[in-house]
């Protein structure tokens, strides 16, 4: 039985704008951390558009990135990179 992933498996069509969320503390460099990482998988990503979102105590910063998804690999391995990234403490 063949369990690979077809493309008609997927719920996404290629290429399409996916967005992200990634949250870390609100600490210096998080915020360019967070978009080199994007840039290594979406080099067109713009950075002027992220969406930040400071929690109420300040201590926090949720980013929403949205990256042009161009293959379910491509998500994956973008996931997987923030998710390993010593500033990002959650990926959503």
């Amino acid at each position: 039985m063949n369990t690979a992933a077809t493309p008609r498996d997927s719920l996404i069509e290629y290429p399409s704008p996916f967005p992200i969320k990634v949250m870390g503390a609100h600490v210096e460099g998080f915020e360019e951390a967070v978009v080199a990482v994007v840039l290594q998988f979406d080099p067109g990503f713009d950075a002027a558009t992220v969406e930040r979102r400071p929690s109420s105590s300040g201590n926090y910063l949720g980013l929403t990135v949205t990256v042009t998804a161009t293959s379910r690999e491509q998500l994956d391995e973008l996931y997987r990179t923030l998710t390993t990234h010593p500033m990002v403490k959650v990926v959503l």
